[in-house]
């Protein structure tokens, strides 16, 4: 059963805790008092008091940079490298190099002196050495519920930031254009979710890393019993055609890592899946790797993931 987006964050418990500091015992609230309230977040790996509106950020979590850019909250430092054309700017010298998504700078990240460090699914690992340094909070995604992780992380951060207001309005819409896309998906045939890499192709089915194309748009699995892992099942080109997917939904890591030779379109163009539905139909979407497979979620890549998906089946 699939919940909208506001229900689903409604549903769940963030446990979420305010607490106004440093006004007298019987006085009222000042300015003062107001900048040093502090929040309760219950995340991934615990739970972490942090302060409400941090002044110095730190974000190992592209997806959570996504949202906080959406929502206007500036940063102090990002994990560098493989930011997405519309993340560009956080190259910039202004911000602090963190190091990167799975290797924290953890000098550089100390001298910054931050009020709050985000990490989630490839740095979580770095949390405990992290969370020495300043509040840490480890918003890892469940691909398995990726909808309803995905609201409870940007419900978070709306929190943190006291943007509440903008994020329902955005968690809105964003319900509303997956509404669509289901439309779109209803009568459109079987899917299947492929990655290619360095000339490899790995597949993915529901409750995967790309799943929620099942799960929340609607489109029919071609097939239910994919391996539901990072980097997906690996098949091969005759597996794609006794599939026969009527639509088929490509990831191409390799442009998005900028490794390898081939594009997605070279590995797949070949006899084999050249006979499969999907390909004489002209039915293969290529979907866009940055928001796909480097960011996964927040607000920004979310709506381009389903504005990507709605066009592809509407075309």
């Amino acid at each position: 059963m699939r919940f909208p987006l506001l229900q689903v964050g409604l549903a769940t418990t963030l446990a979420l805790t305010l607490t106004a500091c440093g006004g007298e015992a019987g006085g009222s609230a000042d300015s003062t008092a107001a900048d040093e309230r502090t929040v309760v977040i219950e995340h991934a790996q615990g739970s972490t008091t942090v302060p409400v509106n941090p002044q110095k950020v730190i974000t190992f979590d592209l997806a959570s940079l996504d949202t906080l850019d959406t929502l206007g909250v500036p940063v102090t430092g990002v994990a560098k490298g493989n930011l997405p054309s519309y993340l560009d700017k956080y190259n910039g010298d202004e911000y602090v190099n963190a190091g990167t998504l799975f290797e924290p700078d953890f000098e550089a990240v100390n001298a910054a002196e931050p009020d709050l460090i985000v990490v989630a699914n490839r740095s979580a690992k770095a949390y405990g050495e992290l969370s020495k340094i300043a509040p840490t909070v480890d918003l890892t995604l469940d691909w398995t519920s990726f909808k309803s992780s995905f609201v409870t992380n940007t419900e978070k951060l709306g929190t943190i930031f006291d943007k509440q207001d903008e994020v329902t309005t955005a968690l809105a819409d964003i319900d509303t254009k997956i509404s669509k896309a289901e439309e779109s998906a209803t009568d459109a045939g079987r899917g299947l979710i492929v990655l290619t890499s360095a000339g490899e192709v790995t597949a993915f089915g529901p409750g995967s890393r790309f799943g929620w194309l099942h799960d929340e748009f609607g489109v029919t699995p071609a097939i239910a019993d994919v391996e539901a892992a990072t980097h997906g099942d690996p098949v091969s080109f005759e597996f794609i055609l006794k599939t026969n997917p009527d639509w088929l939904f490509v990831v191409d890591r390799d442009a998005a890592t900028g490794e390898g030779t081939k594009t997605a379109q070279e590995v797949l163009d070949n006899e084999v899946v050249a006979r499969t539905t999907a390909w004489s139909k002209q039915q293969v979407v290529y979907l866009d790797p940055a928001p796909w497979y480097i960011v996964m979620s927040g607000l920004t890549a979310v709506n381009q993931m389903i504005d990507q998906v709605t066009t592809g089946l509407t075309k």
